[in-house]
């Protein structure tokens, strides 16, 4: 029983946003990419950008793809990888 509450707990904790946060940069300011350099690789992928914030070391974007459908998607501010979480950098 312990170990179930142990592994219950462990779960809990990862998927909680301080652990998401993780998947955002931590670096300095001055090491993170441009907004702008995002928004064109974004453009590149067929999106068009209508909003991006930054929220934790992450760039939370909001866009609409070609179909006119809206995208929420997160990127991390340094690498400008999509994380998985769409809210990263939130909490």
């Amino acid at each position: 029983m312990k170990r179930t509450l142990t592994l219950a707990a462990i779960a809990l904790a990862m998927s909680s946003p301080a652990f998401a946060s993780s998947m955002c940069s931590h670096a300095p300011k001055s090491k993170w990419q441009s907004k702008a350099t995002l928004t064109a690789q974004l453009k590149k992928d067929g999106l068009k950008v209508r909003r991006i914030k930054t929220e934790g070391g992450c760039y939370e974007v909001y866009a609409t793809n070609s179909k006119g459908k809206r995208v929420n998607a997160a990127y991390n501010a340094e690498t400008l990888k999509k994380v998985a979480n769409a809210e990263a950098g939130e909490g």
